[in-house]
């Protein structure tokens, strides 16, 4: 019991990571039954795991902020550390759509939690980047677009709950910052030293603003104008990109980034099955069952080598 008290001092808030990736893959099967009228009755499975995994990280990093403050207060001052807490509000958005179609209070409850809960991290952090003291543009990777890009979820749950208003406002936020932060990531990659192994994975965040933000500007608008067309090629576009270079990231040591390659696959999925959806073009569906059945192999794979990687102890140790 003390060794496992011992390793929540270095319990990363990049955890959290793992919920967003496993309620993408939850959500982006929920659409996939819904556009093809079938009913597999994994949904409940699925939902009920995710919340699971939700809680029990919840009381961990609780634990950690009791016993170890001063540890979350190092996170909260490092440069790239900092930029997973909304993690965990972005966790509560995504467990509220999942949520939408079985329970509408529940689904309103997270999506109020994790909608303020975002709003407070996006205002800490940018503040944090405005009046730096330490901060250099290696500190930079894509990372970053959590926080401030991904006030684009709120919608997607807002709208259907009647917050309209409010979903413009963070949409807008979401985008504003998408623009901004696309600028530095690849002044940064293009012209400095590249990152480090451990963020390479990373890189796979930058699916994630267009292809949510198609599937929130749909939620807003419903209608597939120009603008919603170029959201999604763009995630589609930036998917190639990086499936092409698949062997330079299974070359990677593992590490808990990892988990990054998930939830931006599952967002460009979900924004696959929903273009199918909205042209009825069966060229979607071929990529949306094709991208779904990656994200599915990727989800599993990940979550395996993770609790391969607890039980031999190589997650949850002094990385200084």
């Amino acid at each position: 019991m003390t060794g496992i008290i011992k390793r929540l001092e270095y319990f990363p808030v990049s955890f959290f990571s793992m919920v967003m990736g496993m309620a993408g893959l939850t959500i982006a099967w929920q659409k996939m039954q819904q556009v093809l009228a079938i009913d597999l009755s994994i949904n409940t499975v699925l939902i009920s795991v995710i919340t699971l995994v939700f809680i029990i990280l919840v009381f961990m990093y609780l634990t950690k902020i009791i016993i170890y403050r001063e540890q979350v207060i190092n996170e909260l001052n490092n440069p790239v550390k900092l930029n997973f807490f909304p993690a965990i509000s972005i966790s509560l958005l995504l467990l509220s759509v999942a949520y939408l179609p079985f329970e509408t209070s529940i689904s309103e409850a997270l999506w109020i939690t994790g909608s303020i809960m975002h709003l407070m991290f996006t205002l800490y952090i940018v503040n944090a980047w405005i009046h730096h003291s330490h901060f250099q543009i290696q500190h930079a990777n894509p990372a970053w677009f959590i926080p401030a890009v991904g006030n684009v979820i709120v919608p997607i749950a807002g709208v259907p709950l009647g917050y309209i208003d409010v979903s413009w406002f963070f949409f807008s936020i979401g985008m504003l910052f998408w623009v901004i932060l696309l600028t530095i990531i690849f002044y940064r990659l293009m012209f400095h030293n590249p990152m480090h192994e451990k963020l390479m994975p990373t890189l796979f965040i930058l699916i994630a603003p267009p292809a949510v933000g198609f599937i929130a500007y749909i939620r807003l608008t419903a209608d597939l104008d120009s603008f919603a067309r170029i959201l999604y090629f763009s995630g589609l576009f930036l998917t190639l990109l990086l499936l092409v270079q698949a062997k330079r990231f299974l070359d990677l040591k593992f590490y808990l980034s990892w988990w990054a390659y998930s939830f931006p696959i599952a967002a460009i999925t979900i924004a696959s099955i929903l273009m199918y959806e909205l042209t009825e073009k069966s060229v979607y569906q071929y990529i949306g069952l094709s991208l779904l059945t990656l994200l599915s192999i990727i989800v599993l794979s990940i979550l395996l080598r993770t609790v391969y990687a607890i039980n031999r102890s190589e997650i949850c140790v002094n990385e200084d």
